[in-house]
C-alpha cells in the first residue's frame, strides 16, 4: 500500500469514527444515558432503568465484539486493553477517584460532551480542567507519580489477563472461541436481565442500551478492520491507522479529552494530527447539539455558586486523574473495556461505581448537615 492510499484510508477511518460518535452523542442526548445518573437513581430513588440501559449496552457490546473476532475480523489480543498485566491497583484507585469526580462534576466524560452539546457551560469548564489533568497524567508530573506508585503494582500472567484466556486454556478452548461463549453467558445474561425490568421495554430504553452497545462494537470494526494495516510503508509493521494508542482501539473520553485540547493548542504543528479518539470527542458534542436543538431542548446552564463552581473543579481533577490511571472512563472501561472483557476493566468499573455511590452518600450527608 502507498501513501496516497493510506493518507485515504485514514480518512476514511476518521470519518467513520466521527459518524458513529455523532449518532452516540444524539442517542445519549435523547435517552439520557448516564452511568452517574444509573448510578445516582439507585441511591437515590431506588430507580435501576438507566442502570438496565447500561447493562444492555454492555451485553450488546460484548457479543458484537467476540462476533467479530469469531470471524476473524478482528483479533481481541491487539486491542489497548489487551495486556498480561493485571494493573489492578491502578484500576483500583483510578476507578475509586473517577467515580467520586464524576459525581461532583455532574457526569463522566461522555455525559460532560453531551452536556456541552445541550448547552452546559459547567460542562465546558470540567472538559478543560479534566483534559488538562488528563495530559499532565499521561505525560506530565502526576504521570511521574503515577507511573512510580500504582502502576508499579500488578499480577503478572503467561497470556492476556483476559476471562477468555484463563477460561480457553482451562477448558482446552481457543481464546476467540473461550471469549464468543463467554461473552454470549454474560452478554445475553444482562440484555435478558435488562428486558426483565418493570416498564423497561419502551423505544428510548431500548434505543439507548442496543443502540450504544452497536455503537461501540461498530467502532472495533472500524480501528481493528477498516484502519488496520499488515505492513505500514514506512515502518513496515502492522498499524491501527488514526489511534493515539497505536493499537485497536473503540469510545473512550478521558485520555481522548486531554488528545483534543492538545490537539487544538499546538493545531499548525504537523505531527498533530486527528485522531479517532479527537473526532470521537467533535462528534458526540455535535450530535448531542443537533438533537438538543432540533428538538428545542438546548439550553444555556452556569455554575449556580461558588461550591458548585468548585465541586465541578475538583471532579474534573478526579475524572481527569482517575481516569488516565484506571485506563478509561465509564464508556471506556465500562463499555469498550467490558465488551473486551478484560480483567482490568472489571476491577476499574466496580471502582468506578464503588467511588460514585460514595460520592453520593457525601452529598446526601452534606444535604443532611445542611438542613
Amino acid at each position: 500500500m502507498d501513501i496516497s492510499l493510506l493518507k485515504t484510508l485514514t480518512t476514511q477511518v476518521l470519518w467513520a469514527a466521527f459518524i458513529l460518535s455523532v449518532l452516540f452523542g444524539a442517542v445519549a442526548q435523547r435517552t439520557h444515558f448516564c452511568t452517574m445518573g444509573a448510578v445516582s437513581d439507585i441511591v437515590n430513588m431506588s430507580d435501576w432503568t438507566r442502570m438496565r440501559q447500561w447493562g444492555m449496552a454492555v451485553g450488546v457490546a460484548m457479543i458484537g465484539f467476540y462476533t467479530l473476532a469469531a470471524l476473524g475480523l478482528i483479533d481481541p489480543s491487539k486491542t489497548l486493553y489487551a495486556s498480561n498485566r493485571l494493573i489492578w491497583l491502578s484500576a483500583l484507585v483510578g476507578g475509586l477517584m473517577f467515580g467520586f469526580g464524576m459525581v461532583l462534576a455532574s457526569g463522566c466524560g461522555s455525559k460532560t460532551l453531551v452536556r456541552i452539546g445541550g448547552g452546559n457551560l459547567k460542562s465546558v469548564v470540567v472538559f478543560v480542567v479534566m483534559a488538562v489533568a488528563a495530559f499532565a497524567t499521561l505525560k506530565g508530573v502526576t504521570a511521574v507519580l503515577r507511573v512510580a506508585t500504582v502502576d508499579r503494582v500488578s499480577v503478572e500472567f503467561a497470556s492476556n489477563a483476559a476471562l477468555p484466556n484463563w477460561l480457553g486454556s482451562a477448558m482446552s478452548l481457543g481464546v476467540t472461541g473461550a471469549g464468543l461463549i463467554v461473552a454470549l453467558v454474560l452478554g445475553l445474561s444482562l440484555i435478558v436481565w435488562a428486558m426483565l425490568g418493570r416498564d423497561f421495554v419502551r423505544f428510548d430504553n431500548l434505543l439507548a442500551g442496543l443502540g450504544l452497545g452497536l455503537i461501540v462494537a461498530a467502532m472495533w470494526w472500524v480501528s481493528g478492520r477498516l484502519g488496520y494495516v499488515a505492513e505500514h510503508p514506512e515502518t513496515l509493521q502492522e498499524a491501527f491507522l488514526a489511534t493515539n494508542s497505536g493499537r485497536m482501539e473503540a469510545l473512550s473520553f478521558v485520555s481522548p479529552v486531554a488528545y483534543t485540547i492538545d490537539w487544538l493548542m499546538f493545531f499548525s504543528d504537523k505531527s498533530k494530527v486527528l485522531t479517532i479518539g479527537i473526532v470521537s470527542v467533535f462528534g458526540v458534542v455535535l450530535g448531542s447539539a443537533a438533537y438538543a436543538v432540533a428538538t428545542q431542548t438546548f439550553r444555556w446552564e452556569g455554575f449556580r455558586d461558588v461550591e458548585d463552581t468548585a465541586n465541578h473543579l475538583v471532579g474534573a481533577v478526579l475524572m481527569g486523574v482517575g481516569g488516565v490511571a484506571a485506563m478509561g472512563c465509564t464508556v471506556g472501561q465500562g463499555l469498550s473495556g467490558l465488551s473486551t472483557l478484560s480483567a482490568t476493566s472489571f476491577v476499574a468499573v466496580a471502582a468506578i461505581v464503588a467511588g460514585a455511590v460514595v460520592a453520593l452518600k457525601y452529598q446526601l450527608w452534606r444535604l443532611e448537615r445542611s438542613i
